[in-house]
Formats: C-alpha cells, sequence, structure tokens
C-alpha cells in the first residue's frame, strides 16, 4: 500500500462513520471476552513463575517482566498466566459506555450494571474505603505491589467512571463510592513537606515519590467530589498538590514523570494525564489558576508528540515505540482541550487515521506497539482496548457536539 490512510481523501462523514464502526466492533469484542484479557504488566501473575527459587527477587520479577511486556509472542498460555478483570479496565468501560449510549451505539443490554458489578466486587480487601487496585503484583525499581493493592491510579479511574454514571441519571451508591474514594486519597494518601510539598502516595500509600500525574489525577479527583457533594474539605489538599506539581513544569512547557532520577523521562499520555486533569480542575474548582500551565503545556505537547503523518510518539524526542496507549490518550486530550487550538481536531483525526492504517486488526481490536521494523499485535485489553473504547467514544462525542454547536 503506498499511501496511508491519513493521505487520502476520505469525506468527512465516510470517517466518522469508519470510526463508529470500528468503536461497535470493538466493543463486541470486549464483551465477548467478558471485559477481560492480559496486560503488558501481568508476569508475576504465573504460577509458574512462583515456583522457581528466585521468585522473591527484585532483579529476576524485573526481569521476567521485561521480557514479557516486550516480547512480541503471547507466551503467557505457556506459563499460565491468566486473563483477568481489571478495575481500571473496567472504570474505563464503563466511561465508555456512557459515552457510547449517548451516541445511540449501545444495544439495550445493561452493560453499565454489569461493570459496576464487577467493580463492586473487586474493590480492595482490609479498607473502609472504596478503592481498586491492579488484578496482577508488579515489581517497581524499588518496592512490590501486591495484587489488588489499591492505588491511586486505579481508583481515581473507577471514581471517576462513577460520577460520571451517577451524573447520567444512575444510582446514587455511585455517588457514595466516589465520595468514598476521594476520603481514601485524602485521609490515606495525602502528604505534605513543609510549606509548600505536597503529594499523594504513589503506588503504595508510604510511598513519597513524587509523581506529578498521580499528582494531578488525585487533585482533580477530589475537586470533582468536592462540586459534587458540596464538602470543600477536599479543595485545599488538593490545590495544594496540584500547585505544587504545576510549578515542576519545565520551561518548554513539558513535565517529567517524577521528580526522583529514576523518573526523568518525558512521555505522551502521562503529559496527557496532566493537562486533562488540570483542566479538570479549574472546571470544578472553579478557578483560572492553572490555565497558563495548560496553554504551556498543550504547546509542547502538539510540537513534540505527533508525526506529521499521524503517529503518536511515545516519547518527546523519538518515535518509536507508537504504543496504543498513547494514541488513545491521544485523542482524548487532543479532543478534551481542543479549543485551545484550532487545529487540534485535524491532528486527532490523522492520529485515529494513523492507528486504523498500523494497529487495527480486522478481527476487532488494536495491537500493542508498533516498532521501526516490526509491530507487536498482542492485543492488550486495558492497556490497549479500553484505552481505544473510550478514545473513540470520546472522538465521536467530540465531533457531535462540534456539529451541534
Amino acid at each position: 500500500m503506498t499511501r496511508t490512510v491519513a493521505q487520502r481523501e476520505i469525506p468527512t462523514d465516510d470517517r466518522l462513520k469508519i470510526a463508529r464502526d470500528v468503536a461497535v466492533r470493538l466493543l463486541s469484542y470486549c464483551r465477548t471476552n467478558d471485559w477481560a484479557g492480559h496486560d503488558p504488566y501481568d508476569a508475576l501473575n504465573s504460577p509458574v513463575f512462583g515456583f522457581f527459587p528466585f521468585r522473591d527477587s527484585r532483579l529476576p520479577r524485573l526481569v521476567f517482566t521485561q521480557v514479557m511486556k516486550r516480547s512480541p509472542v503471547n507466551f503467557r498460555p505457556l506459563f499460565r498466566i491468566p486473563p483477568t478483570h481489571n478495575p481500571k479496565a473496567l472504570g474505563l468501560f464503563l466511561a465508555a459506555f456512557l459515552k457510547l449510549s449517548r451516541l445511540g451505539l449501545l444495544d439495550r443490554e445493561d452493560l453499565v450494571g454489569v461493570v459496576t458489578e464487577k467493580l463492586v466486587a473487586l474493590r480492595a480487601q482490609g479498607t473502609p474505603y472504596w478503592c481498586w487496585g491492579y488484578s496482577f503484583p508488579w515489581q517497581t525499581r524499588t518496592i512490590i505491589v501486591p495484587r489488588g493493592a489499591p492505588n491511586l491510579v486505579c481508583t481515581t479511574f473507577v471514581a471517576n467512571a462513577l460520577l460520571d454514571a451517577y451524573e447520567g441519571g444512575g444510582d446514587s451508591r455511585f455517588l457514595s463510592m466516589a465520595v468514598s474514594a476521594a476520603e481514601y486519597l485524602l485521609n490515606e494518601l495525602y502528604w505534605t513537606e513543609g510549606d509548600s510539598v505536597a503529594g499523594f502516595g504513589y503506588p503504595l500509600p508510604s510511598s513519597r515519590s513524587r509523581v506529578h500525574n498521580a499528582n494531578f489525577l488525585g487533585a482533580a479527583l477530589l475537586c470533582r467530589v468536592s462540586r459534587q457533594c458540596g464538602d470543600t474539605k477536599f479543595i485545599e489538599p488538593a490545590l495544594k498538590v496540584a500547585r505544587y506539581s504545576a510549578a515542576r513544569q519545565q520551561e518548554d512547557g513539558s513535565w517529567h514523570y517524577g521528580e526522583s532520577h529514576t523518573q526523568r523521562w518525558i512521555d505522551s499520555f502521562h503529559t496527557g494525564y496532566n493537562l486533562c486533569a488540570m483542566q479538570c480542575i479549574c472546571r470544578y474548582a472553579q478557578t483560572s489558576e492553572f490555565e497558563p500551565h495548560i496553554r504551556r503545556g498543550f504547546q509542547f505537547y502538539r510540537d513534540h508528540f505527533f508525526r506529521e503523518d499521524g503517529a503518536s510518539r511515545y516519547f518527546h524526542d523519538r518515535t518509536y515505540p507508537v504504543d496504543v496507549h498513547s494514541v488513545a490518550q491521544s485523542l482524548i486530550t487532543l479532543m478534551m482541550l481542543k479549543d485551545l487550538d484550532e487545529r487540534s481536531v485535524d491532528i486527532a483525526r490523522s492520529v485515529l487515521e494513523w492507528a486504523m492504517e498500523h494497529l487495527w486488526d480486522e478481527r476487532g481490536y488494536f495491537y500493542y506497539q508498533k516498532h521501526v521494523c516490526w509491530t507487536n499485535r498482542i492485543p492488550y485489553l486495558r492497556w490497549g482496548q479500553a484505552w481505544m473504547l473510550l478514545a473513540l467514544a470520546t472522538y465521536l462525542e467530540e465531533k457531535q457536539r462540534e456539529t451541534l454547536a
């Protein structure tokens, strides 16, 4: 094929029809798999690995996880790693369902009820709060995070989806669960150091690593819950954390992943998290304080994370690998912040068309990554399918609003 999809002249209506059809087919694929699947980081779910004498050592766990994550061949069945229901994926699915329903792309099946009941069942144990963790243990460079241990990122995505469901006319218990999740962040994860340093513990409550996307995501949830339930106790901690991470923005508009010397990279999807979360903080806390940071960050984002043909870069200084998660968050970020630059919608269209050309499989799912000379075709559920379903739903909903405006 000599011309990419992004280079062809495709009528706008046809482009939207293709996007709708892909969303419906991806939804069907995920439903067929009962919303469960493998994950790039689920290697330590292997009972086979558990038989090895070095299973309790940090380095072998890191190596095994990275080998499984990077391999273009899915060896998980060989190591008896099961597909699992991941709470974060279910939160993404829930948010996508609500958008697809508004678009008229869902059938009558009560998928919202199906997924929310799974989230109830997967609530973290041993805590009075509603909070969630990943469906696998994972080894960071310094600590092991147990399977199911609640963490900020899982909890914020689930809680935001529950708020979406509540605001869409759902059960009042969804609001109660989201408020409880905010209480978890405030009472268990929030920490300060002096007058100007504040953050949320991540990936464990005892952690004091200063991870900016976790800070912004947590602050945004607290502001949203405060706005919804009228409890102002969440606002001051949220703004203190957000101010700390906003102040760590670089002169060029970028953020490192975190402040530790091992966290000094700049990537696409975490930058997207930062920008969208700050937009939510401004909206729900009714402040314009972070708007200059958003504008500078969005300019850096547009200038560094997109190739002219629509490929969405993982890192700011090199193209490959092009990762499905970066693609999905690119679509969400560009559409959510489209009012900041009239080119954003056109860039999002190019990103989607590039993804359709290079990452879409006609069997109904998206591949994991494209490298310079090869493609990793494993269809990871949380990392790829759940994110792309939400991204497609967001893209289509924003295009519909644009049409109706």
